[in-house]
């Protein structure tokens, strides 16, 4: 029997970016993340993982996986192997730009 090795892109996207798998992606996040009791996720909506930016001379960013829970708690799932230089910074950037993208004009700050 072969297995699908799921730190490959589109192996990652397909088992846990997929509305199909969606109850894989919850179990990932709830083992990952440590969540219990209230704080456990029991479904989520999976969002489109392209931020484009608000000025076109921005930088795009396209996420592994963007989802919403049922609390309305916004995730950001990205798989990395290999040990890369700018990751964190990288990681900071798609953090920054998916928090201030779900906040409207007018709104506070949550």
């Amino acid at each position: 029997m072969q297995f699908v090795d799921v730190t490959t892109d589109i192996a990652f996207k397909k088992v846990f970016g997929s509305d199909r798998h969606k109850d894989i992606l919850i179990g990932f996040l709830n083992a990952v993340l440590d969540l219990h009791d209230e704080k456990r996720i029991k479904d989520v909506t999976l969002k489109n993982p392209w931020q484009p930016p608000e000025i076109a001379i921005l930088k795009e960013t396209i996420l592994d996986i963007k989802a919403v829970d049922n609390r309305g708690v916004s995730f950001i799932v990205e798989m990395q192997v290999e040990k890369k230089y700018s990751f964190q910074k990288r990681a900071q950037y798609y953090t920054a730009k998916a928090y201030t993208s779900q906040i409207d004009k007018g709104e506070d700050y949550p």
